[in-house]
Parts: structure tokens; C-alpha cells; sequence
């Protein structure tokens, strides 16, 4: 379904909160149409952009820099460093920390990582992760009470995790993160459900959640939002972004 109302634009209110847009984006290693996803990620005018799969090789972060100046944002942290997920963000984020985590290596399986980051914007203060979990559903599991281990020790009282489950909502890893955290798109529905929608069944694999204070005010796939292109949705990568609006508290 198409979306039919608009997100909230970013801005700092009078108490010192803000309000931001995160996009949470698989850009499957930009081998698409990078013209196509930066235009998808302009159109969307997003704060912090959770990346999954940036380019982990050969001049990968000038490839990814490229990316986000085409999209009017810097890179955060992430990349190869983090094994693939990656953070961007735009000028009004004030940067604390960042640092790139690598998890532990099952024999076989491909290596998994968090980008993570503390930020600010106006009086309001959170930390960032992006994360793709593991194909296999026991690593995966594992991996997901490693991320919730790694925001509990990141001494700020509102976080914001995203990224790629592999999983959909029934799934155990995607429950035992909604357990700790509220999953912004079943608290304030918005735009389209399923992020992966090239084969059957169509699934919601893609998730924001948020911790602490935050408020939720609509998370989604940002179907007909005001310059975002179906045909560009198609040719930037083979997952669909999720879109939130998120209140945070001032510190």
C-alpha cells in the first residue's frame, strides 16, 4: 500500500528534542544502480542512514564517500571495518564517538559486524547501530543478544538498532530484540510492511527499533513518499528501505 500521509521533517523543538528521520537501507554492496539509490536516500532526507552491505573491498570507502555525497550526508563509521554495516549522517549531527565492532566468526559463515555511534542533534543525545544478522538462525540468535549487550553498554539512555534480520517478525531473534526494544514500525505503522519482495513471500526482514524515551511517529518502506521513484526503489538494490520519524528527548 502506498503511503498516504507524510513523516514529520527533521527539526529541533523549543524543549531541545529533535526529530529525525533514520533510514535503515541493505544497498547490497552498491553493485545496482547507485544513481538510483542515492535518490532514493535524497528523496527520503534522512538524519542517520543504518547501511547494510556497503562495500567491504577494493577502494570500498571511497565508493561508499560517494555515495553519501551524492546523498548529502558524510560517513559516520562502518564499512569493511564492520564487516559491511555502515552509519551515514547528515550536518546536524554532532558525532561523540564511533567504533566499529566486529562478531565472533563461525567457521564457514560469512563475517558479521555492528557500526555503532553516539550522536547528538540539538539538546538530544543517542546511540546508533547497524547490524546484519546472520542467515543462520542460531548465530543469528546469538547475534541478536550481542547487539542488545552492546546498547546496554553504550551509556546513553536512547538508542536507535537497525539493520537487516534476515528474519521476519515471528521470528525468535526479531521477538527477543522487540523484547528489549520497541519495534517502531508495529507502534506507528506507516508506508509499506515487507522490505523483501523479489521472490515469494513477501517478508518484513528490514527493522527499526528504538530505545530509551524515543517516540515513535511512523516507520515504514517509503512507498509514494514525495520523490521516491518505484522504478528507483527496483534498480538501487534488491531490499527495500525502512523509514522512521523518531522523537528524542532531550538530555
Amino acid at each position: 500500500m502506498a503511503t498516504t500521509t507524510l513523516l514529520p521533517n527533521s527539526r529541533t523543538e523549543p524543549d531541545g528534542s529533535a526529530v529525525i528521520r533514520v533510514l535503515s537501507y541493505n544497498i547490497r554492496s552498491m553493485r545496482d544502480d547507485t544513481d538510483a539509490l542515492a535518490r532514493v536516500i535524497t528523496a527520503c532526507a534522512p538524519d542517520l542512514v543504518l547501511v547494510q552491505e556497503a562495500p567491504r573491498f577494493f577502494r570500498w570507502h571511497k565508493k561508499l564517500a560517494r555515495l553519501a555525497a551524492a546523498s548529502g550526508l558524510v560517513i559516520l563509521s562502518g564499512g569493511a571495518p564492520a564487516a559491511g554495516p555502515a552509519l551515514l549522517c547528515g550536518l546536524r549531527a554532532t558525532v561523540e564517538r564511533t567504533e566499529d565492532v566486529l562478531l565472533p566468526l563461525t567457521p564457514g559463515e560469512h563475517r558479521r559486524g555492528l557500526a555503532t555511534a553516539v550522536v547528538r542533534f540539538g539538546g538530544a543525545r543517542l546511540g546508533v547501530v547497524s547490524c546484519h544478522l546472520s542467515l543462520r538462525e542460531d548465530e543469528r540468535y546469538e547475534q541478536g543478544g550481542m547487539l542488545l549487550d552492546r546498547l546496554a553498554g553504550m551509556g546513553v539512555e536512547h538508542l536507535v538498532a537497525g539493520g537487516d534480520l534476515n528474519e521476519a517478525p515471528a521470528g525468535r531473534t526479531f521477538r527477543r530484540l522487540a523484547a528489549g526494544l520497541q519495534d517502531c514500525r508495529a507502534v506507528a505503522p506507516w508506508g509499506g510492511e515487507h522490505t523483501w519482495t523479489r521472490d515469494e513471500p513477501h517478508r518484513r526482514i528490514d527493522a527499526i527499533f528504538a530505545g530509551g524515551r524515543i517516540e515513535a511517529l511512523g516507520c515504514g518502506v517509503p512507498l509514494g513518499h514525495p520523490g521516491v521513484r518505484d522504478s528507483d526503489l527496483a534498480r538501487a538494490t534488491d531490499h527495500l528501505p525502512v523509514l522512521a520519524a523518531l522523537r528524542v528527548p532531550a538530555v
